[in-house]
């Protein structure tokens, strides 16, 4: 045996038993873009740490909640890593289920994270999950359809305005629709916007005694405000659209108006995937007139949970992918439009940032606009924007998400869908001992 094949024998061994030792961390989350982008990205992770492996569990919303939810509760899950919303990450803290991150290093800057963000991920001044983006909810618009129909945004758009503008640039010839929302049933789909909707229409889920408000003029006229609209200037099929659906439509210049998530703002604005690109104009989340523009505020986190065996190597991962770093590698392979938005305030005072998106500003406004201390202009006895911060909500609020994805559907009506509502939300709440 000659040195150089002693040499190669020993390296080949070693190789293998840096691969034997490896650890392998089994990562959920989301099949958005952001998402996508990251597991293309995380050989720059890989390099840094060799000792490290990465395996992906890639779900859409509903079924990553359901699974994730499931798995946590039981504390038997497979995952060292979720992909969790600012709902849960409070809720689960308490209860035992996440791990407090103390260990994302001393260079990840704490402090820098925005603080309504970094505030509804910590629980006793501990951090319990690492934001990987943060949005409120904005109009986005085709100017050059307002321009053909003689229309101009306001600064301060009322859904009065919406709702004409929609139907004006509504053109069934051409496969436009005036209005894309979400009609996907599910808590954080449908019922994420005809929350903030309700909200900005001086609505609310419960009064101040638990009582559930279905049964109260603001629901009824919010909903029955949503169901006309699309059904007027909506997309067919619009009962199963959720946010992945009206981005395509959008991106495929389908839309004349979609009003959803800040973070979608980066995708319908790069020409590499939207046909509309250069078309692009945003406004605030409509009110009517009372000042309430529906206070959406919302992040995907990473958390790890506290059946993890892996959690020094899942916080790796996780200080890797939330850092200032990551943001530098994706302005570097994307370009600084396509970066994570609404979760550093550093980001917001970049002058490439700001140059490259004109979206950044109207996302921080929405984003500062949005009080989830202070949902609806009546008070109310819980926290949350576009949801409400109680363990209960998960499950009631899809329940009560397909009753309003039906009457999208045209099978069943805003009277009926409400009353059954009122029904599912007394007896949940009945049950949960928040009403005698």
């Amino acid at each position: 045996m000659n040195l150089r094949t002693l040499l190669l024998g020993v390296s080949s061994a070693a190789l293998l038993c840096g691969f034997a030792n490896a650890e392998t961390l089994t990562i959920a989350t989301v099949n958005n873009g952001d998402m996508i982008r990251m597991q293309g990205l995380t050989d720059d992770f890989a390099a840094k740490n060799p000792d490290i492996q990465l395996e992906w569990v890639t779900l859409e919303e509903n079924v990553l909640r359901e699974r994730v939810t499931t798995d946590i509760a039981t504390k038997g899950g497979p995952y060292d890593i979720v992909t969790i919303g600012n709902y849960e990450v409070p809720i689960w803290a308490k209860q035992g289920w996440l791990v407090a991150l103390d260990g994302l290093g001393t260079d990840y800057d704490v402090d820098d994270l925005l603080p309504a963000i970094r505030g509804g991920l910590s629980v006793d001044g501990k951090l319990y999950a690492a934001p990987f983006y943060g949005e409120s909810a904005m109009i986005m618009y085709r100017k050059d359809l307002f321009e053909k129909a003689g229309l101009t945004m306001p600064d301060s758009p009322t859904w009065e305005f919406i709702g004409e503008a929609a139907r004006k640039i509504t053109d069934r010839s051409a496969d436009i629709s005036g209005m894309c929302l979400r009609g996907k049933a599910g808590w954080g789909e449908n019922m994420a916007f005809l929350t903030a909707l309700n909200n900005s229409f001086g609505g609310r889920w419960f009064d101040e005694n638990w009582q559930p408000q279905f049964d109260q003029p603001e629901w009824k006229t919010s909903l029955q405000f949503y169901v006309d609209l699309m059904k007027d200037a909506g997309p067919q099929g619009a009962s199963s659209n959720g946010f992945n659906e009206n981005l395509t439509l959008f991106q495929q210049g389908k839309c004349g108006m979609w009003i959803d998530a800040t973070v979608a703002a980066s995708f319908v604005s790069n020409p590499k995937d939207s046909t509309v690109a250069d078309k692009v104009g945003y406004a605030i989340f409509p009110d009517t007139g009372n000042g309430n523009h529906g206070h959406w505020l919302w992040s995907w986190n990473l958390a790890v949970p506290a059946s993890s065996t892996k959690a020094e190597a899942a916080q790796k991962f996780i200080a890797w992918a939330t850092s200032k770093g990551y943001t530098e590698l994706v302005a570097s392979k994307e370009g600084w439009a396509n970066v994570p938005p609404g979760t550093r305030t550093s980001l917001y005072k970049n002058a490439d940032y700001e140059k490259a998106a004109p979206f950044a500003a109207p996302t921080l406004a929405a984003m500062d606009a949005a009080d989830i201390t202070k949902p609806s202009v009546k008070p109310v006895p819980y926290t949350g924007g576009q949801f409400v911060a109680i363990p209960e909500f998960q499950g009631l609020g899809t329940t009560v998400g397909q009753l309003f994805s039906a009457v999208l559907a045209g099978q069943s009506s805003v009277d009926d869908a409400l009353a059954q509502a009122q029904t599912a939300a007394v007896r949940e709440m009945t049950r949960a001992g928040y009403i005698k």
